[in-house]
């Protein structure tokens, strides 16, 4: 049997100590405000901005060869082609995958980087089943950039040109599938409903019970979300009806509290990133819940029905 191919991404940027991104913004005024000039901010944001260059034209480069995987024609479903999964179909969904994740549930003890590369892996080797090739990233995860205060909404990031990625908090269950949505981006797929279905199906067949919970947890919260009609206090009375309990609970509670508001700022980039969304083919903030879920219900439809495969 012929070895796969294997295509590696330098991701070089994710390396640096400071995201460079980060250096080229503050770069100048930090100098200033320490130092009152801006003469080395300058110097340091131009060193900066030519290593950005420098590795988003590797990581280009590299990318030319990858066979990225066809959804509709692997799913039969994409960001484009999808059923409107049913209320009722969504309120057992629930019950459904709530039990099944408190059924295996176990506590997350690896250190981030180890769960990083371990959640990479997976997700490398699900994709290479389908597309007979492994594409090999970075596993690099950042806990801090300045993309923390421009989208206050999002626990996580990636710049979708070096792919740095940063995780803002610990997430507990749901950090594998954060992890393997922001991994995706890195490995090129850039449309989030894409990043979504892939992190949720590599880690759902996996037979690492850690990493399978958080693709479980992942789809329990976004049916939840769609059915809180976004209300924090409906999201706590239906949250309160499943079958979760203890830490698994507490982080579905923190993820979404029942008294949360959203400030002026947090709305305003809210809807500047669904504006985004649209604008590059998607559908806007609705493919994080509501096109995910739909998406899976409507290829686990063409599954059982024998128009795709498992």
């Amino acid at each position: 049997m012929e070895d796969m191919e294997t295509i590696r991404i330098p991701n070089s940027a994710t390396y640096s100590p400071i995201a460079l991104t980060d250096l080229i913004f503050m770069a100048p005024l930090a100098s200033r405000i320490l130092l009152g000039a801006t003469l080395p901010g300058r110097l340091i944001q131009a060193a900066a901005a030519g290593a950005y260059a420098g590795a988003v034209l590797g990581d280009w480069a590299s990318r030319r060869g990858v066979r990225k995987i066809d959804f509709l024609a692997t799913y039969t479903a994409d960001v484009r082609h999808m059923q409107e999964m049913p209320e009722a179909r969504r309120r057992e969904d629930v019950q459904r995958f709530s039990e099944e994740l408190m059924a295996i549930h176990e506590p997350v003890k690896r250190s981030r980087d180890i769960l990083a590369a371990d959640v990479n892996e997976r997700l490398t080797s699900y994709i290479a089943g389908i597309t007979g090739q492994r594409v090999e990233t970075s596993n690099s995860v950042r806990e801090l950039t300045l993309a923390r205060l421009m989208i206050p909404f999002a626990v996580g990031s990636c710049d979708i040109l070096s792919g740095d990625i940063a995780v803002f908090r610990s997430t507990g269950v749901f950090e594998p599938h954060i992890l393997a949505h922001e991994f995706c981006h890195r490995k090129g797929y850039l449309k989030e409903l894409e990043a979504q279905a892939l992190a949720y199906l590599a880690l759902s067949r996996s037979r690492d019970s850690q990493l399978r919970q958080s693709a479980l947890a992942e789809r329990v919260y976004r049916n939840l979300r769609v059915l809180d009609g976004d209300d924090p206090k409906r999201y706590g009375e239906l949250l309160e009806a499943t079958p979760l309990s203890g830490d698994v609970l507490e982080d579905f509670r923190r993820l979404r509290p029942p008294d949360q508001r959203q400030g002026v700022v947090s709305n305003a980039m809210k809807q500047l990133y669904d504006s985004r969304m649209k604008m590059t083919g998607q559908n806007g903030l609705s493919d994080y819940d509501r096109g995910f879920t739909n998406f899976l219900y409507s290829y686990e439809a063409a599954v059982a029905e024998g128009r795709a495969s498992i």
